[in-house]
């Protein structure tokens, strides 16, 4: 049946929010972090997704025995953000490099907050997707009866 495909591609982007809140909760977990080292100093991670069809994983195109094209999502990697980290001025710092400089993350808090927003708000709405199916489903088996 061609309808439990649309469980298996909204499921896929349940999966692909839900690593993705994960990232943004590091993320803002480790944004006051400091270190004694712009190269060791944290780095805000990115996921990368890729289209995925007919359940290979691989992104290749193709159609089930049915003819019904499965689509989905899947994760290809983590990146560390480019921008800049910051360096603050903190000779007592016990994590002060020789210049007494401390160096912060670069994460930016209002930017995971919008990344957190629009993750949950995909997360909800493949749910929704999963529920309406459901019921449709229910319908015309009801209908049938």
């Amino acid at each position: 049946m061609s309808l439990m495909k649309i469980f298996d591609t909204a499921g896929s982007g349940m999966a692909a929010e839900s690593l993705r809140l994960n990232t943004v909760a590091s993320n803002l977990a480790n944004a006051d972090s400091v270190s004694n080292s712009a190269d060791s100093a944290y780095k805000a991670k990115e996921l990368l997704f890729a289209p995925t069809q007919d359940g290979d994983g691989v992104g290749v195109t193709g159609a089930s025995s049915d003819g019904a094209v499965n689509n989905g999502v899947r994760m290809v990697g983590v990146t560390e953000s480019q921008q800049p980290v910051e360096s603050h001025y903190e000779p007592g710092n016990p994590m002060a490099d020789a210049n007494g400089y401390v160096y912060g993350s670069n994460v930016n808090p209002i930017d995971e907050l919008v990344n957190m927003i629009s993750a949950s708000r995909s997360y909800q709405n493949n749910v929704e997707v999963m529920n309406t199916t459901k019921q449709l489903m229910i319908k015309t088996i009801d209908l049938g009866s």
